[in-house]
Parts: C-alpha cells; structure tokens; sequence
C-alpha cells in the first residue's frame, strides 16, 4: 500500500517538475544566458557595467521600501482576518469585511497608479472634498500606499485562510491554565501563524519589490530596480543583456526568503481536528477591531471610488456634467467582444488548470511522506515564481517561445498565468491542508483504502473551501493582469488588460475607467458564483466532518448531487456574464472578406488619429475585413520586433523609423518596398515614413491662471525657478518622447549649453520626470502640473476638444521624428497583400495623416497652415540609435 502511494505522488511530483522545468526553468535559463552571452560570446561586462552604476544603492532602496509596506501590509491584514475568526462583530460586518479586503484585487493593477492620482493628486477627488490636498503622492507615500493597497487582497487571503484552521479551543485551554491574555494570543494565535505571516511579508515583499506600474505612476524621483528594469528592457534603447543582469539581481532576496520559511517550517501546527467555539464577550476587543477594520477599508474604498465616479463625467476636473458618452463610446468598439470572450476563456482555463497544479504540489509537501528533498524543490519553485517580475518571465517567454507552435496561442497566456501566480494559491493550498488532521491518510488505509482513494474521498471534501479560493484567485488575477501577458499576446489573443495598455498609450483615461469598470463588474459576478460555491460547501463539509469515517459513501452520493446542481449554477451564471458582455459590447458583425488566416496583420506604436487614418484609407480602397490592426505601445512592439524577428505575427509594422532600422541590423526581418514612394530625403530601401511627430510645450491654462505663473515661451525658459514644482518632462532613458526636447536643446545651445539648461528643467520637474511618452499630457490634463513636453498633435487634439489645454512651440525649434511602416520578410509565408496595403496606407492615407501630422514627408506634399508648427526643424546629424545613446548619456550627467 506504502509502494503504490509512492508512485502515486512522486507521479505527480514528476509532472510539476515537467511543467515548471519547461515553463520556468528553460525561460529563466534563456534570461540567464542573456546575461552573461555578448555577441562575441561569453561575458561578464553586463554585470560590470550594471554595478558599476548607482544599482546599489537603488537595490537596497527598494528593498527597504518593499519590506517596510509589506509588514504593514501584513499587520492590516492580520487586524482584518481577526476581526473575521476572534471576535464577535456581527456576520454581516465581518461578510462585508472580507468582500472589501479582497476589492483591489478584482481591478486592474494598471490603474491603481490612475486611481491615487485621481483620487489624493492636486485635482484629485479627495482633494476636491477635503478643499485642500492632504499630502504629496509622489515618491516614498505614494509607493507606500500603491503597494499596500496592492498586497493587502493577497496577505488577506492568506491569513484568513489560515486563521479557519486554528482550534479556537486552546483558547480555553490557555486561559483555564492562568495564562494572561498576551501569552494566550502569542501561544494560540501568534505562534499557529508564524509561518503564514512570513510567507505573507515575503509574498507582499517581492510583490511591491517587482512591481513597476506603481512607482510608474507615482514614484517620482524615488527610482527603484523594477523601474530600472523597464528602462533596460524596454526603454527607448533596449537592452536585453543588461536587463538580464537586472532580473538576476531581483532573484538574491529569494535565498533569504527560503531559508527563513525553512527555519520557521518547525513551527507549523497540526490540529487533530478544528473546534469552533463562541467567543469570549469583549466589547472593547470587538469595537475596537471594528473600527480599525472599518478605517482600513475606508481608505481602500476612498482611493478607489474614483474609478467608479470619472466614468460618468464629462471631462473630470473641468467638466463636472454626468454623461454615459464614455460608456458608449468603448461598447461600440465591435473587436471588444472578442477581447471580452478571450479574457474570460483565458481566466477560467487558467483558474481550471492551475487549481490542480496547486492541489498536486500542495498535497506532495503538505499530505505526503515524500523525501524532504523533493517537497524542497516545490517551495523552491514556490519562492522563484514569486520572485520573478512578470516583465521578466514575460520577456523569457517571448525568447523562449518565440517561433514555436505555443507563439501567440492562448494555451502560452494559460501557462504563463499558471507559472506567474503559482506561489499564493500554492501557499494557501499548502496550510490549509497542513492544518487538517494527519491521521485521516492512516485511518483510511488502515481501512483498505488507497491514498489516491482518501485524497479523493476524505481530504479533498474538507479541502473544497480553499480549493475554491485558490480557483478564484487564479481567475481573478488571469482577468487583471498584463505585466507578463502584454509580450505574448497576439491579435487575436487580446485580452481586456492589454486594451487598458492600448488606451494608456493614447491617454485615454476615461476609458481606461471604463474597461476597469468592466472588469470589476466580471470579477465580481466570478467571486459571487465562487462565494456562493464556497459557503455550500463549507456547509456541507461541516456535516461530514461530524460523521464517521465509514460513512463517506452515503455523503459523497449526497455530494454528487450537490456538486451538479452547483455546476449548473456556475454555468447559468457564466453564461449570463458573457451574454452581459455581448449585449454590452454588440455582436458586430463578421467583417470578412477573407478567412482569419488570409488577414493581414498590422502591429503599430501610433496614435489614435494616425489609426483611424490608416483603417479609413485601407477600407476605403477595397481592403476592409482584410487585416487585423493591433495596437502596442512603443516599447512593447520594440520589444517584440527585437526578440521575436521574422516570427512575429505581424505581416506589417508601423513602428518609430530609429526601432525598424535597430531589428533590421538585428534580425534582417524585412522586406524591401517594391513601390516607389516619392520621399523627400532619401530613406532605406525596407521602409518609408508615415507621420513626422514634433514636440511641442503643453500647458494647463487654468493652472497657469491659478498659480500665476508667466507663459514660456523657449525650453530654455523651463528650467527657471518660478517653474519648480509645476513642470513635467519626459526621461529619455524610458522614452525616446524625450529625444525631441534635447534634440532642440543640444542644436540650439550646444552640449554644454544643453547640460545648463536640462539640470535646470530636471530640477524643476523632480518627481514628475516621467518613464512614458504619455507621462506629461497625463500630468497636466489632471492638473498634477501646469507645464509639460510632450508632442505636439496631442496638445492641439485637446485644445480643439476644449480642455483648458494650449501648447507653446518652444524657439529652439519643433524637432521631429519619424514613423514609418516595413514589410515582414516571411520568405514562403509572406502575406501577398502586405506590400499592397504599405503602398496604400502611404499614397491614400497621407492627404489626411498630413493634417494631423504637418511636416511633408513626399513629393506634392504642403504642410495644413492651420497646423503648422511654428519651428520645424531637423537634427543636423542622422538619427540613429548611436546618437540617442550618446544623449541618453548627456542626460544622465543631468540628473
């Protein structure tokens, strides 16, 4: 019997090791090699050249900040679940209490930094109410309250999950032996949960610790490694060597973390069984946990009713009129049902699959007699996959993948959510049934049973509570994520998270709320499906928990029947969600001219006007329903031009002219054109321009009025002293937005004059120097700031929108760059009407992109008067990726 439960397990074992060894260790291997392979072989000048840099001390920064929320992050969820399990507040009071710990987490993590920003910024709506803003978000407070607001969902799930699993009676015990209430809570609440609250600090910790989207929004000048992260994988000269280096650097605190889980493994305890006794009346312990719990949420909840209310406003601060425009105007869009379908299809297969991963690696180390050795290699498993920032496995999973039969699949988005999420479901699996009585396995086999047949019949019964939470949060967090998924998606795999990331590159905030409104009401009609499954089963694991153990076949027939009406619950209920969505949405019709693998598919970094223009001149000229248009932002689509080369999916890219000529000198991955464009100037044969963006001063006129501030007239005039604190710029180490400024600074003061004026500006700016392009249009649309830079066309856009927006074409000049667009070279498998469709967005598309984009690109071409910059100018020198790296490096001395 001990033999055939041996191979039972370490079957299962061996199945993990399959999936984790191909999933995680083969990425992480390639990332590995990334870091140490040059182009002439082994090396170890990326880490020199990383540590010789300020890493160091930005490394223990982040550290330092990342522990400190987490402990406090486990401290408020320890407070929250207490109140639940040792205190008698009303059902109801401590119903609402777990509904509202777990809210941030049915949203996406790619608003949070929106939410804070709207919520506690200069125009926030907060600071409407309070009439005054309560205190700077930007730098160490802002992080703080990101990564706390973050974590908190996880932390809870894990202490409470764990607090159910406590005997409440060594309560009794401890007391009738005279202990005082301080050695009672230490000995039969503290202790029991020493190793949950650690692997809560350290789940929290290496959370807020590779998280980027936060201190993107609201860091400021308080860098921290996943922000240098980004700026070396996906920054406007990317390198994927350094960004390696980077991404092993992040894995060091996991050693710490094992090794201090391991010491407190001996501290774990098992309950024979779990009794659940009324409490001891106190209503001092009862109010007082009440209201700290209620203050916690509060502050959760005020943070994020922004997402709630903006939605539903003409144009939030300016425009306080209530209007449904917004909703509209994103249900209209005919592909959203498709990414609808996607995201929904991709979180239940996720929550499916991953479930029974978690349950097999929990039930190796926590319900088995397997060599230590192994269950080491699953909490191993368990650390890394928490360690490891999802921009990385992203990135690991593009060169890993990258031309397989899994490229742009939905089962690659599956086992990457599966890999990325594992540790917390795992965590929770893992002490829940450590917490159940070790004997059951004994007792059953005793009685003829096998262990296959006892995890089925006895443990996975009193499991379901937390098996359910488990499936819950892997469908909760495979519907909010994007950091790992927005490298692997495709056009056709598009899910709700990337479209938000789509939208962020435009700066279209209002339906970024919407789309979050979208998701929050998903994951709220999946957590009441799932609450509801829950409190059945509980109900029902209860009653059989008080039988005998010779009595489990009459209770699984009365399960069976349970479970097939619950699954015809769970299925009306799904079925209601994506019917919601479609009726939301529009079932649009088919527009298909072609089959889906005949289309075109087009991956492009522009804008929302060049967009629209390009799909107005392909449908107009015979070619509707004959391609997919994907957008990306920059950095992303650099990314996938760079790693995946000639197996990308696209057939045509537009994408900045300086990134196509990079991943042709990398990868040979394009075409030459074979119609003759007519350029003015004289370009590579593999691409042509399609739009000239310029950059231009942005400001905020009713904030100028406000603060009294004069309006600027050069670049030169943002780095004098009246302009501190209400300036933002972009960085040119994460966006080359940022090129066009010093172009225009270097060309009209030369390098040291350039150096003068940029401390300056930079000195002025201070938290609001931005990683994203979109950065200072953000920051003065929402009234964070009065001045920005940024391009050109967006300002002009907003000001004929009406928004208290005006720009200011600085007299250094309106430095430009260009777009272009290029043919994939598929060799055999080069889509025929690729070429056609990059000659027809050039010869039918530019008479109206022109508008947008005034500079003359082509013979024949005149600038629109009416919106000709007043300045344009050129960079005397070609603009290469050498010459950015050259200014990328004057910059830096700025700082």
């Amino acid at each position: 019997m001990n033999r055939q439960k041996n191979v039972e397990i370490k079957g299962i074992f061996s199945m993990i090791c399959i999936l984790f060894g191909a999933f995680l260790l083969i990425p992480m291997i390639m990332i590995l090699q990334k870091s140490f392979m040059g182009n002439e072989g082994f090396t170890l000048e990326f880490y020199k050249d990383i540590l010789e840099a300020d890493f160091l001390k930005i490394f223990i920064n982040s550290v330092g900040i990342a522990m400190a929320s987490a402990v406090i992050t486990t401290m408020l969820a320890f407070v929250l679940a207490y109140s639940i399990h040792f205190t008698n507040i009303p059902a109801p009071a401590k119903k609402g209490i777990h509904l509202l710990a777990v809210m941030p987490m049915l949203l996406p993590t790619i608003t949070y930094g929106f939410a804070i920003i709207y919520s506690l910024g200069k125009q926030g709506l907060l600071t409407k109410l309070f009439g005054r803003q309560l205190f700077d978000i930007y730098g160490l407070k802002g992080l703080m309250i990101g990564y706390i607001i973050y974590t908190l969902p996880i932390s809870f799930l894990l202490i409470n999950n764990t607090m159910g699993y406590i005997d409440k009676k060594f309560l009794i015990v401890s007391r009738v032996m005279g202990d005082h209430a301080g050695r009672t809570f230490y000995q039969t609440i503290l202790r029991p949960l020493s190793g949950t609250l650690a692997a809560s600090v350290i789940q929290s910790f290496f959370l807020s610790f590779t998280d980027f989207g936060i201190p993107a929004s609201v860091g400021g000048r308080t860098e921290v490694v996943a922000g240098r992260l980004y700026n070396e994988m996906l920054g406007s000269v990317p390198n994927f060597n350094k960004g390696a280096v980077v991404a092993m650097m992040m894995l060091l605190p996991s050693i710490i973390s094992i090794l201090v889980l391991s010491y407190l493994e001996k501290y774990n305890i098992r309950y024979n069984k779990v009794s659940d006794i009324e409490m001891k009346k106190s209503k001092v312990r009862d109010i007082g946990c009440a209201v700290v719990s209620a203050a916690i949420l509060l502050c959760v909840i005020a943070i994020f009713a922004v997402i709630i209310i903006v939605p539903f406003i003409e144009e939030w601060p300016y425009r306080v009129h209530f209007t449904a425009a917004h909703f509209v105007s994103v249900f209209q869009d005919t592909e959203l049902l498709m990414v609808v379908k996607n995201s929904v299809l991709v979180a239940v297969l996720t929550a499916v699959c991953g479930s029974l991963i978690v349950y097999g690696a929990a039930l190796v180390t926590a319900r088995s007699s397997i060599s230590g050795k192994c269950k080491k290699v699953i909490e191993s498993i368990s650390l890394v996959t928490n360690t490891i920032p999802g921009m990385v496995l992203g990135i690991a999973f593009l060169l890993t993948f990258s031309g397989t039969s899994l490229q742009n699949r939905i089962a690659i988005i599956i086992f990457c959510n599966i890999i990325h999420f594992f540790s917390t479901p795992y965590l929770m699996m893992k002490n829940s049934l450590e917490k159940m009585n070790a004997s059951w396995e004994t007792t059953a086999r005793l009685m003829g049973d096998s262990w296959f047949k006892t995890v089925i019949r006895v443990v996975t019964p009193n499991a379901m509570s937390t098996l359910l939470e488990v499936f819950s949060y892997y469908f909760v967090n495979a519907m909010v994520t994007v950091s790992a998924i927005i490298f692997i998606i495709g056009a056709r795999t598009m899910v709700i998270t990337a479209k938000i990331k789509e939208l962020q590159h435009f700066a279209k905030f209002d339906e970024i709320f919407v789309l979050s409104l979208l998701l929050f009401a998903i994951n709220i009609a999946a957590k009441v499906i799932f609450s509801f499954l829950a409190k059945l089963v509980a109900v029902n694991s209860k009653n059989k928990n008080k039988q005998k153990l010779a009595q489990i076949k009459e209770n699984m027939m009365r399960k069976k029947f349970l479970k097939k009406g619950l699954i015809r619950v769970a299925a009306f209920c799904l079925c209601t969600i994506l019917a919601g969505s479609a009726i939301l949405t529009g079932c649009g019709k088919s527009s298909g001219a072609s089959s889906v693998s005949d289309q075109v598919v087009i991956y492009s970094n522009a804008d929302d006007e060049a967009v629209v223009t390009m799909k107005k001149a392909l449908d107009e000229n015979g070619y509707k329903g004959e391609y997919m248009f994907q957008t990306f932002g920059t950095s992303e689509l650099g990314g996938k031009l760079l790693a995946e080369g000639k197996n990308i999916e696209a057939d045509l890219v537009t994408m900045s002219s300086f990134y196509v000529e990079s991943a042709q000198q990398q990868n040979g991955m394009f075409k030459d054109l074979t119609f003759d464009t007519g350029a003015l100037e004289e370009y590579p044969s593999y691409y042509t321009p399609i739009t000239s963006q310029e950059g231009a001063i942005i400001v905020n006129t009713e904030m100028m009025k406000e603060n009294n501030l004069p309006m600027p007239t050069c670049l030169k005039d943002l780095a004098k002293p009246i302009y501190k604190g209400f300036l933002s710029v972009v960085d040119i180490e994460g966006s080359s937005t940022a090129w066009l400024m010093i172009q225009a600074l270097v060309s009209a003061y030369g390098e040291d004059g350039a150096k003068e004026v940029l401390k300056g500006i930079y000195d002025n700016a201070g938290d609001h120097l931005e990683e994203s392009g979109s950065g200072p249009i953000k920051k003065v649309r929402a009234g964070e700031v009065a001045i920005g830079f940024g391009l050109r066309h967006q300002a002009v856009a907003d000001k004929n929108s009406g928004l208290p927006i005006d720009f200011v074409d600085p007299t250094e000049g309106n430095f430009s760059l260009t777009e272009s667009v290029a043919v994939i070279d598929k060799g055999d498998k080069t889509n025929a009407k690729a070429m056609d469709m990059a000659e027809c967005i050039i010869k039918k598309g530019r008479p109206e992109l022109i508008k947008t984009y005034p500079n003359p690109l082509y013979d024949g071409e005149t600038a629109d008067k009416a919106n000709e910059s007043a300045y344009p100018k050129k960079f005397s020198e070609k603009l290469t990726v050498d010459l950015l790296e050259k200014h990328k490096k004057l910059s830096e001395e700025c700082k």
